[in-house]
């Protein structure tokens, strides 16, 4: 079973734009849960424009599911992943600039400052998951890193999707056989959504989990959050 982790950054991200407390951050993680994710992920950035600091150290004590903390591996964000120990960082490649991640990790440039950051953290028993490109040369460059999961970016699938899906999701399979090889387990996530998501969960074999946030809080709006997240789960 592929498990669902709803990334709430975009419910902060209207919060802050009028400023307060409404939406709810904590309490719309704590909805989800209830309504049947399996997981909240967060993306504090640099410039705290949606999720901030303060939000993920509330967030930590309503999380009884997974507690999934992404970020660039600055000293901020490791020492803030240290003092919360969640179940899950993932490790993505955002500078400053970055609208939202947009490309995974050069793992082969990258190699010896990722793997004693995914140490450190394994040290302190924390699993850690690294954001890559369907890039076989890439993937097969983690296994150095000692990671413990990837998570695939699926940017790419998704903009290709209504073109040719069976060619979008080829370097996907490919890549999931490389990672599956190497004992290192499978996420995914970035522009998956209600279209594109079924065909991606039973073409991938081995897929631990996926992160949706943006298209899942989106529909929400019409939807409402509970029925949407269920939607969603059904899919997978």
């Amino acid at each position: 079973m592929v498990h669902l982790s709803v990334n709430i950054n975009k419910i902060a991200t209207i919060r802050n734009a009028r400023g307060g407390n409404t939406p709810n951050v904590v309490g719309a993680a704590i909805k989800c849960q209830c309504y049947g994710a399996d997981g909240i992920t967060v993306h504090p950035r640099e410039d705290q424009r949606h999720i901030t600091d303060q939000d993920v150290y509330d967030i930590k004590d309503e999380i009884t599911t997974e507690y999934n903390i992404e970020g660039y591996p600055s000293k901020r964000f490791i020492n803030m992943i240290l003092n919360i120990k969640p179940d899950q960082v993932t490790l993505v490649p955002d500078t400053v600039e970055v609208i939202t991640s947009n490309s995974g990790w050069d793992t082969i440039k990258h190699t010896s400052f990722l793997k004693e950051i995914v140490s450190e953290f394994q040290s302190n028993k924390i699993r850690t998951s690294i954001f890559v490109n369907p890039d076989v040369k890439m993937i097969q460059a983690v296994e150095k890193t000692g990671t413990d999961r990837i998570e695939l970016y699926t940017g790419s699938y998704a903009s290709d999707f209504s073109k040719n899906k069976e060619k979008a999701i080829r370097p996907y399979v490919i890549s999931a056989e490389v990672a599956k090889e190497m004992n290192i387990g499978i996420n995914a996530g970035h522009d998956l959504n209600l279209d594109n998501l079924e065909f991606f969960c039973k073409n991938i074999k081995f897929l631990n989990e996926v992160s949706i946030g943006h298209a899942l809080i989106s529909d929400s709006l019409y939807f409402g959050l509970e029925n949407t997240i269920q939607m969603y789960k059904r899919l997978i």
